[in-house]
């Protein structure tokens, strides 16, 4: 079962994809933690991406697609995977569906994660991420124990430059203009479903498993 999740950033279609990820024993996939891995490690696709990343753009296709192919093909995505945060965009999607075309194989889903940008704004400003150990938080839905102080590891917690009013506003967009196409283009081919991303966690998680069996 190969699942591609859709939504504005904020839209939590991350903590969905983790939770899919634990019922069905698939591997989350998720650019954006592929990248930060690269940053917190210093490494030369880490520092390129993360020039991108804080100024709320897209990273390019070119460097998004040869990380996410390179991962997709480990052992333990041979059943299936989840992709969060892949693809942004048409030319991306193509380039997927023609790799694994390659492979005699092909994305069984997509599902698209709606809520209104009022509703992601305020949401990912009440974000907090642990600067040691990447463990993320919210002020309001999930807080740490002691404020800004990360639960597992005692070190402080920061918003984080992505998560910034004006960044989030920027990011929001960038993904008008560059991924909604991709709803079309799913919707085209008969694999997109959309689910209200509103409504309360576990509600949202019941709605995909339906749709997953």
């Amino acid at each position: 079962m190969k699942i591609i999740m859709l939504g504005a950033p904020g839209a939590g279609k991350g903590t969905q994809a983790q939770m899919i990820a634990e019922k069905y024993h698939l591997p989350h996939v998720s650019t954006g933690d592929i990248f930060r891995a690269n940053i917190k490690n210093g490494t030369e696709l880490g520092r390129e991406a993360k020039g991108y990343m804080d100024r709320g753009v897209l990273v390019p296709d070119e460097l998004t697609v040869r990380i996410l192919l390179d991962r997709v093909a480990q052992e333990d995505c041979k059943n299936g995977y989840i992709l969060d945060g892949f693809p942004r965009n048409i030319p991306q999607a193509e380039v997927l569906d023609k790799e694994l075309e390659k492979l005699g194989d092909k994305i069984d889903v997509a599902i698209d994660m709606e809520v209104p940008d009022e509703s992601i704004i305020k949401r990912m400003m009440g974000r907090r991420a642990c600067t040691a150990c990447g463990a993320t938080y919210h002020i309001e839905n999930v807080p740490p124990k002691k404020e800004g102080i990360c639960d597992k590891c005692g070190e402080a917690l920061i918003l984080r430059d992505d998560d910034k009013e004006e960044t989030v506003k920027n990011r929001l967009n960038v993904y008008h203009e560059q991924t909604q196409p991709l709803i079309d283009f799913y919707t085209e081919k008969g694999i997109l479903k959309t689910v209200d991303g509103t409504q309360d966690m576990m509600d949202v998680f019941k709605t995909i498993t339906d749709i997953l069996e």
